[in-house]
């Protein structure tokens, strides 16, 4: 029987295919680590204080980008290009959700609107992330290999969901509350699509590097497009409205390092 559990058991057990996975999640956070540490340093004056918190978000995607990396050194296997049909983090700046790097490289300061967009395309996708390292926890979060790798960064994505839902529930008292619908709304929607297209093309490198049946591709791409319908039905709901969270202040202090890993 097919299920997420057996599937990433296939791509933990399999060298190739476990060093595409881990390519792919280094790559993507790397990117996300150099996009945190732009806006950081771009915070307009009027937002300083969120600057420290915005180079902690940085700074953990960093940390996750060396721990998948030290995954592979552990294996004695290095990184390999990502194809980019599978680059998430690309396909977003591409279709315009989030902030362009464009304006990212220059040296300009951001407005307090660019933020508000920031924090907003933000929570959404460290929504994915969390629900994601959720599931992996569940099923590997005591494995010899990788369990203690998915805990820390499970840990960390709850901390960024919680730091975005505060930070945007502050912004919407401040006024910016119909711009962090918006945005919301938009990112959520275009998200779950850029979703689909890579859990695709993933599906199909990791089919290829693993000998899968068409048949079994198949039922996996049902799979996927069936959970693409759902979320564009009613699941990206989850991913727009806004609660103060249990944790709070959670990137208040220092990153923490990614002791026996990086």
């Amino acid at each position: 029987m097919l299920s997420a559990r057996s599937l990433f058991q296939e791509i933990l057990d399999n060298d190739d295919s476990f060093q595409l996975f881990c390519s792919i999640a280094a790559s993507g956070e790397s990117q996300g680590g150099w996009e945190n540490a732009r806006i950081a340093a771009l915070v307009p004056p009027g937002m300083a204080d969120l600057a420290p918190k915005i180079t902690r978000h940085g700074a953990d995607e960093d940390k996750h980008g060396r721990i998948f990396n030290a995954l592979l050194k552990k294996r004695g296997l290095p990184p390999v290009p990502v194809p980019p049909e599978t680059d998430y983090t690309m396909l977003l700046e591409q279709s315009g959700i989030g902030l362009p790097h464009s304006k990212l490289r220059a040296e300009q300061p951001l407005t307090e609107e660019d933020i508000v967009v920031y924090l907003a395309h933000s929570r959404v996708t460290e929504q994915r992330a969390a629900d994601q390292m959720v599931m992996l926890v569940k099923d590997f979060g005591d494995h010899p290999e990788v369990g203690r790798a998915i805990r820390m960064i499970s840990n960390d994505e709850d901390n960024h969901l919680a730091y975005c839902h505060e930070e945007l529930l502050r912004l919407a008292r401040e006024g910016h509350g119909r711009t962090i619908q918006r945005v919301l709304r938009e990112s959520a929607l275009a998200e779950i699509g850029i979703y689909r297209d890579v859990s695709l093309a993933v599906m199909a490198h990791m089919g290829r590097l693993l000998g899968w049946s068409e048949a079994k591709s198949a039922v996996l791409r049902t799979g996927i497009r069936g959970a693409y319908a759902w979320e564009r039905f009613a699941g990206w709901h989850k991913a727009v409205s806004l609660a103060m969270p249990e944790r709070r202040d959670a990137l208040g202090g220092p990153a923490v390092p990614a002791t026996g890993f990086a």
